[in-house]
């Protein structure tokens, strides 16, 4: 599995980590790791991902609409600094707490 979906013993954080290139062929897991549930907190966790491209910017918009726009929890952690770098110039650092 590329794309791992945990949820804490409260059942109010679902973190999801994606291995790997984050690109559009992991569109589906992606997409499957969050749909079906109500959201609270929600952690992207990037430690893995090897590289992520304008299809993973868009999965993550989707994310956030689906957990709720501007009021959504959702932190993007553990990026390289490749990908910390895209997300900054894709001004996603004002969408998102990316630590």
């Amino acid at each position: 599995m590329s794309v791992v979906t945990e949820i804490s013993p409260d059942g109010q954080k679902l973190t999801i980590s994606v291995k790997g290139r984050f690109d559009f062929a992991k569109h589906q897991e992606f997409r499957e790791s969050y749909e079906s549930r109500d959201l609270g907190e929600v952690v992207i966790d990037l430690k893995e991902a090897t590289y992520l491209d304008s299809s993973a910017l868009g999965m993550l918009l989707l994310l956030r609409d689906h957990a709720g726009g501007d009021d959504s929890d959702i932190r993007v952690v553990n990026s390289s600094s490749d990908v910390r770098k895209i997300l900054a110039i894709s001004n996603f650092d004002k969408l998102f707490d990316i630590t």
